[in-house]
């Protein structure tokens, strides 16, 4: 069995940002609207108002400070709530791939990788742009690179399903360099018009190298010394869109086919989930996670990452332990915890534990267990 190592991340940050004063502003005003329009019904007690939204609420219940988008005025404008892309001819690069390609040649250079070096790629993201030929092999296409690609969905927990995919084909030998790539357009799949969420997510895509350790020769690389994925369904995330709501004859813009989330019952039941499975895991390489260094964990709500972080080493660690980049890019479905490891492990030395994890829809949580070189 080949020993392997994440040998280079990359980082696609989309062009546009979105400040909660400037959501609040749009959101506002589509709330008025609503309540204008619906004010006979509102009155006689058939239909609720739609209340408005604040700068504090947004940031007491998330910590998320702004976001990226790859399109912001069709989400501010109050007469859509949702972004506005441009339809691609069929021989033009999808989008989805393009900003996989921008992550992939940035990770790509960060391991001092060629594209022909690559002999497998796994796009990896909550939603995909369409349904078939995959996303990986147009990406893989794109790049140049060679050997297989295929497309994984498992929402939040996507990005750690698919390393763990990678470096069980690198060990085994039936591939010797992989590139998961993570385009998370989430823009598109969240409910802007809902107060609950409309704040929660952001547009990004990572992109990771995992190799042979005897091929790397970047000068930042982390021995995977183990991978552990779990699932468990439930309704508590969801998002129905898909091919068969034509068949039903279904509204396309119902609130069904976005993000939804019984979100008091989310953070209660999926952090025990993510502790005990990050410190069953840890145990099982012969690990305390007082013995972990830093922790990149999934992005998406500030509070949630806490109450994980104190469950696991009995105190509040603070960002040196557990970054936080939520404030910036907001949740970015799979590609937050990659984002974590990305921006902040430069600082840390040969011999020093980590762990990646990602937990969200299905429920599913992923945990990659690294060590520095």
């Amino acid at each position: 069995m080949n020993n392997v190592v994440i040998s280079g991340t990359g980082l696609y940050q989309p062009p546009n940002t979105i400040s909660n004063a400037e959501l609040v502003e749009a959101f506002n005003r589509y709330a008025d609207l609503q309540n204008e329009q619906n004010a006979a019904a509102i009155a006689a007690g058939e239909r609720q108002p739609v209340p408005h939204s604040s700068v504090e609420f947004i940031e007491k219940a998330s910590g998320i400070k702004q976001r990226y988008v790859i399109e912001k005025d069709g989400v501010l404008d109050p007469a859509r709530m949702y972004p506005r892309f441009e339809s691609r001819p069929d021989e033009q690069l999808s989008l989805m791939a393009e900003i996989a390609v921008d992550a992939a040649k940035k990770a790509l250079a960060a391991a001092n990788k060629k594209p022909e070096d690559v002999d497998a790629v796994l796009c990896a993201a909550a939603n995909m742009q369409r349904a078939y030929p995959a996303m990986a092999i147009e990406i893989q296409q794109a790049l140049g690179a060679g050997g297989y690609g295929f497309d994984m969905n498992v929402a939040c927990s996507s990005a750690t399903f698919a390393i763990e995919q990678a470096v069980n084909a690198v060990k085994s030998g039936t591939a010797n360099c992989v590139l998961v790539v993570n385009p998370e357009i989430t823009s598109a799949h969240l409910e802007w018009r809902d107060r609950d969420c409309h704040f929660i997510f952001g547009d990004v895509c990572t992109a990771v190298i995992i190799e042979r350790a005897d091929t790397a020769t970047s000068a930042d690389q982390w021995e995977v010394l183990g991978t552990k994925l779990a699932t468990q369904f439930s309704n508590n995330i969801r998002n129905n869109f898909g091919f068969m709501n034509r068949m039903e004859d279904s509204d396309p813009l119902a609130r069904d086919k976005t993000f939804m989330q019984e979100g008091r019952k989310v953070f209660k039941e999926v952090v025990p989930i993510a502790a005990t499975h990050i410190e069953g895991h840890l145990a099982a390489l012969g690990q305390e996670p007082t013995n972990v260094r830093r922790f990149w964990l999934h992005q998406a709500n500030q509070g949630m990452n806490q109450f994980v972080i104190k469950k696991l080493v009995g105190a509040d660690a603070g960002d040196d332990v557990a970054p936080l980049i939520l404030d910036e890019y907001a949740n970015t479905a799979s590609a937050g915890s990659v984002i974590a490891f990305h921006e902040h492990r430069a600082d840390l030395k040969s011999g020093d534990l980590g762990v990646i994890c990602s937990f969200g829809a299905g429920y599913s949580v992923g945990s990659v267990i690294v060590r520095k070189r």
